[in-house]
């Protein structure tokens, strides 16, 4: 590619969001150029043969109900392109120590019966936003804004601005129905008993009885290979293998997008930002980090519960107390002995993952913010205690502390993979105030990343909402004539 090419946009970082806006340029007839650090697009969604030949691994994310339902992903042909969602029959399953397990189907009824006593407060929680996700969905993915369904979002709203504990409390019962919701509202990485934390639970809940939560076969690099074949047949340009360090190193382009995190965005911007824009950048909070495990198995985890057998995703905790007590520590800055952790297990739907009669599984847990402990003995004694045997599988393990995952991708600042802090003070303010959260104080200069709204997610949508910004402010939504290009 040559350095003096000049291009509408240009986008630094190839994960599901800097694809997202290349491709929403892109369809309106714009010249865009994506720059990856890495030797493969995807940033998340990465594939890897992390612990022996022939075993394929996800080297982040894995299992994609954000990305299934996605207003703008959904409406991709990446089918075209290889793309096959692979649904498991549970969604996730949550063990006690009876031996028993919560699971959520489908089916919303399905689940609801499975919780016998809880099933009047499940439907109670989750009926009106499954019923009514096709509006609440693409509002919830947007940025602050006045919703064009009010009554519905009020709905929402007044759920997920309020804490699991709280959400748990008024709707269920038995400690079944009370740790299936607390597994669900963990992935928002947040103390159980904060403001906000009901959100993940509710949005991953209803996202499992409408889109589902299915992965890609053949791994999530599938999914970052099909956005980036339909990207290149619209005419963007990916380059591999290039660091961008200034913003000095792009080529000529009116509108430049940053997928990367306010740390990663001071660096390559330095000191032309204004000192009091930097110094918002710099005060954005980071959450805790996640210590992965990953697994080649000679055969499938060896769960007491049968509904964890069949499940694509299991939350490992014990009751709703033993979770939440373990992500209160972690946001102590402690390391739980009995941490919660997220396992999935793709080969139990997907064979082309593993040798024949083999499986693969990955898991993590939360620790604190850059941490270096190897949390591998805690995990898997987790797991041991609701699949008794399973170490006796594993042929082959692969571990990524919380500090690994930051040098494996720069984005995961201190292993916090779901780009910053989603609580109270920062959901509506991300990255740097609500007036302008794509937007930069250098003229054509915006930022795309999981740390502007939304969040994070496989869901491309705050490159999305920022390349539709791009085109409102600076090509009148369409294409602007080679005489309006400039260098940034």
């Amino acid at each position: 590619m040559s350095r003096h090419t000049e291009y509408d946009a240009v986008v630094v970082g190839s994960g599901p969001n800097g694809l997202a806006a290349a491709i929403a340029l892109a369809e309106t007839g714009l010249s865009a150029a994506v720059y990856e650090r890495a030797a493969a697009p995807g940033g998340g969604l990465r594939s890897s043969e992390l612990t022996l030949p022939g075993f394929v691994h996800d080297v982040c994310s894995a299992v994609h109900p954000l990305a299934a339902g996605s207003p703008f992903l959904a409406r991709l042909p990446l089918q075209a392109y290889g793309l096959d969602w692979v649904h498991p029959p549970i969604a996730y399953a949550h063990p006690l120590d009876d031996g028993s397990a919560a699971a959520v189907w489908r089916s919303m009824e399905d689940t609801a019966g499975h919780l016998a006593g809880d099933r009047a407060g499940y439907l109670r929680l989750m009926a009106p936003l499954v019923r009514g996700w096709d509006k609440l969905f693409p509002e919830a993915l947007a940025p602050l804004h006045f919703p064009r369904h009010p009554a519905a979002m009020a709905r929402l709203g007044m759920r997920a601005l309020r804490s699991a504990r709280g959400v748990a409390d008024a709707h269920f019962r038995s400690a079944r129905g009370r740790a299936l919701f607390a597994g669900a509202a963990a992935h928002g990485v947040l103390p159980l008993d904060r403001p906000v934390s009901a959100a993940a639970g509710l949005v991953l809940g209803a996202a499992a009885h409408t889109a589902g939560w299915p992965m890609p076969r053949g791994g999530a690099q599938r999914l970052a290979n099909a956005l980036a074949a339909h990207a290149r047949t619209l005419g963007v340009e990916i380059s591999l293998n290039r660091e961008i360090r200034s913003l000095e190193d792009l080529p000529p382009a009116r509108a430049v997008l940053l997928d990367l995190s306010p740390r990663q965005v001071l660096d390559i911007a330095g000191t032309r930002l204004p000192e009091a824009y930097r110094k918002r950048l710099a005060q954005y909070r980071h959450g805790p980090g996640v210590c992965k495990v990953d697994w080649a198995l000679r055969e499938p985890i060896p769960f007491t519960a049968p509904e964890c057998r069949r499940a694509g995703v299991v939350h490992v905790g014990g009751t709703f107390a033993e979770v939440a007590e373990a992500e209160r520590l972690v946001w102590a800055g402690k390391h739980p002995e009995r941490p919660f952790v997220l396992l999935a297990q793709p080969t139990l739907f997907d064979l082309s993952r593993a040798p024949a009669g083999r499986h693969t599984a990955w898991g993590y847990c939360h620790v604190p913010n850059g941490s270096t402990i190897d949390m591998t003995g805690a995990i898997e004694a987790q797991i041991e205690r609701f699949a008794p045997g399973f170490r006796e599988v594993i042929i082959g393990r692969h571990t990524l502390h919380a500090a690994d995952m930051e040098r494996y991708n720069p984005n995961y600042v201190g292993g916090d993979i779901t780009g910053g802090v989603l609580d109270a003070r920062q959901l509506f303010t991300r990255p740097a105030g609500w007036r302008a959260p794509y937007r930069t104080p250098l003229a054509g200069v915006y930022i795309c990343s999981a740390s502007t709204p939304p969040g994070g997610g496989v869901h491309g949508m705050c490159g999305y909402h920022a390349a539709i910004l791009v085109l409102k402010d600076l090509f009148g939504g369409g294409r602007p004539g080679r005489a309006d290009r400039r260098r940034l």
